[in-house]
């Protein structure tokens, strides 16, 4: 009989089993085949790993942020995998994968290495392009956004153009630090390169106005939104709100939710919702009962952290 102990003293056995069973499985949704990726990638079986890329693409099932979690932060897997994927036939299999091992060493916080996926990809020419930095600029952007600037200047070096969501990032970055003159500077070069706005493009320019107290440049993007036929974001109007809040334009604020209230009842809930707990934490309570009454008269629900903002004031508003 078989010892389960000394079983363990042939790694190689073991990995045949292990190879054979990824051979004989039929995966049949993209969950599967990141589970048989992953399984392979762990055991060290590159070639049951090459082979899954491939099959997976042929079936349709596209890769996911899943498929190299087998790959962790220290990184022992990497030269391997990327081996892998150079051997991979030309085509959307080998681009989706290199696309996805970006992903992972983003999230990982390797930038460097992602940065250095995204160069061979150039290098060999399967496809690269602005997607495949996304999950970089993402990453980045949370941290730095001088750094984020320096991808995008990377992206232009090696002729890959930056998209509208590859600028939100960086642009973004630069308006939550208050930075408007980078921002700006952003923004014009998008201008120059014909890439059209969002609504993230203006949630970010909204919040930079916000962030230096220029609230009636924010509300100017606002109603250049209308104009142009972009819907905000709720955190759009959140920023605005905020802002009033802040600078103790409390009748403002006010007005400025009824102004845009009616066109979208979520967003309605949303921001009425948002304002009267601001102006309950604020002790604020003659304008709170002012938005608390015209979300009764909307019929706008007053739950969750509105209703338990109402009890704890101690004026008694009721429900009715």
């Amino acid at each position: 009989m078989l010892n389960p102990h000394k079983a363990l003293k042939f790694p190689s056995l073991l990995r045949r089993a292990l190879s054979l069973s990824f051979s004989t499985q039929t995966p049949t949704t993209a969950h599967h085949y990141d589970d048989l990726i992953n399984a392979a990638g762990r055991s060290g079986d590159f070639s049951a790993v090459r082979r899954l890329l491939t099959n997976r693409w042929r079936d349709g099932f596209f890769n996911t942020k899943f498929t190299f979690n087998f790959i962790t932060s220290d990184l022992a897997a990497l030269e391997e995998t990327l081996q892998t994927l150079k051997s991979l036939a030309r085509g959307f299999a080998k681009k989706g994968a290199y696309d996805s091992l970006i992903a992972r060493l983003s999230k990982l916080d390797h930038t460097r290495h992602a940065l250095r996926v995204a160069k061979i990809m150039a290098a060999e020419n399967v496809g690269i392009n602005a997607v495949s930095f996304h999950p970089i600029l993402n990453y980045v952007s949370r941290k730095n956004a001088d750094e984020a600037m320096g991808v995008l200047e990377m992206m232009r070096e090696i002729k890959v153009w930056p998209d509208v969501t590859s600028y939100n990032y960086v642009l973004t970055a630069y308006c939550c630090d208050g930075k408007l003159e980078e921002a700006v500077k952003l923004v014009d070069e998008m201008d120059e390169n014909g890439v059209v706005y969002d609504s993230r493009t203006y949630d970010a320019l909204v919040l930079g106005a916000c962030k230096v107290k220029r609230v009636d440049g924010g509300l100017v993007l606002l109603r250049r939104m209308v104009d142009e036929g972009v819907p905000a974001l709720y955190s759009t109007h959140i920023h605005v709100i905020n802002e009033l809040l802040k600078m103790g334009y409390y009748g403002q604020a006010v007005e400025f939710v009824l102004i845009y209230a009616g066109r979208d009842k979520a967003m309605d809930h949303e921001c009425f919702g948002v304002l009267a707990r601001r102006l309950i934490s604020l002790k604020r309570f003659d304008d709170a009962k002012l938005v608390l009454e015209e979300m009764r008269s909307r019929g706008l629900e007053i739950g969750g952290k509105l209703s338990e903002a109402v009890e704890i004031w101690d004026g008694n508003l009721g429900t009715n």
